[in-house]
């Protein structure tokens, strides 16, 4: 008798995994911001199983790439992300969103849940903040050598966080170095919670970007083979790279594409709606056991660079690694 061959997880299964997540969590907390994680998860994939480099096992590595979610009012996404990567952030911490005291606070806060980068929330700050970071990878890679540091910094960010006068002084830094390790993810959606960003603003935000001194592109924040043609653009650059994803907020629900899924749970219905629209036949909280395992190979592609840079690194000399780990710590040497 043949054996049915049950198909693996693809790209859909994983960035569903993703959504629901973020869903469920909003929902069992009665507040939050369900369509930012909708309409990203496509992307947040992409760069999360085949380019970013990064260990849950060692998650202050000091060559990891940095992930900065500069709209941070979309922490779901993050918490997902880092729930199925594998980072000490377990189901029921995923379930206890926004409540006093757990590891999933309404925004990101550094140094609460093992994996943020930054505290976010404010917008742009977390923006500028990546930029700082960009700039600090160039000063150490300038002063140890790129095979030393070579990490990328890669930041999401929405249309408020482009807004604040704070991303137009950062971008302009970033620009002027030239610090091709930066790389931004705009969440081209053109929603913001009262309604289409044309009621505030008409920027062309390529060509203000492009005037920074950036590499601007485009790609189709739902198409996966796109997302991956641009991430891989992105690294071809000698400046640093924006990418508009153009995206849905709230894809895959009927609240598509309006502020009404922007700052509001979906609803018991909608949520069930939206799971019958991308075929996601599993409950709250339920992640089916090949996806997780596609996830998990997903942190082993993340780490693929981390046992050769620990040979590399155990050669350096006692007082070499003190040094750097010292400035990685912040202290100054006089």
């Amino acid at each position: 008798m043949a054996v049915a061959q049950v198909a693996a997880p693809t790209h859909a299964d994983m960035a569903n995994a993703l959504r629901f997540l973020s869903v469920d969590a909003v929902e069992a907390a009665k507040s939050g911001h369900p369509g930012m994680p909708m309409g990203l998860a496509d992307v947040a994939t992409v760069l999360f199983s085949r380019y970013i480099s990064l260990n849950p096992a060692d998650p202050t590595w000091i060559n990891r790439d940095r992930f900065v979610l500069s709209n941070g009012h979309g922490s779901m996404l993050l918490y997902s992300l880092l729930h199925l990567m594998g980072y000490d952030l377990s189901i029921d911490d995923i379930r206890h969103f926004r409540q006093l005291g757990s590891k999933t606070p309404g925004h990101p806060e550094y140094g609460h849940t093992p994996g943020v980068e930054t505290t976010t929330g404010p917008l742009g700050q977390g923006f500028a903040n990546a930029v700082g970071m960009a700039f600090a990878q160039k000063h150490q890679e300038a002063r140890w050598g790129k095979e030393v540091f070579n990490n990328r910094t890669y930041v999401m960010v929405g249309d408020g966080c482009l807004m604040e006068g704070i991303s137009h002084e950062a971008a302009e830094l970033a620009g002027h170095l030239k610090l091709n390790q930066l790389t931004v993810l705009f969440d081209d959606n053109a929603i913001s919670i009262d309604g289409p960003t044309s009621l505030a603003t008409s920027t062309d935000i390529l060509k203000r970007f492009d005037s920074y001194g950036f590499a601007t592109t485009r790609c189709d924040g739902h198409n996966p083979a796109d997302i991956a043609r641009a991430l891989d653009w992105a690294l071809r650059q000698d400046k640093p790279s924006f990418i508009a994803c153009k995206t849905q907020i709230g894809y895959g629900s009927s609240l598509a594409n309006t502020g009404k899924v922007h700052g509001s749970p979906l609803g018991e219905a909608e949520a069930a709606k939206a799971r019958a629209n991308l075929g996601w036949a599993h409950g709250p909280f339920h992640v089916p056991a090949d996806v997780r395992a596609a996830w998990a190979d997903a942190a082993k592609h993340a780490a693929r660079h981390y046992t050769r840079w620990q040979g590399m690194w155990a050669k350096l000399d006692a007082v070499t690694r003190t040094q750097i780990l010292n400035e990685q710590a912040g202290q100054v040497p006089a």
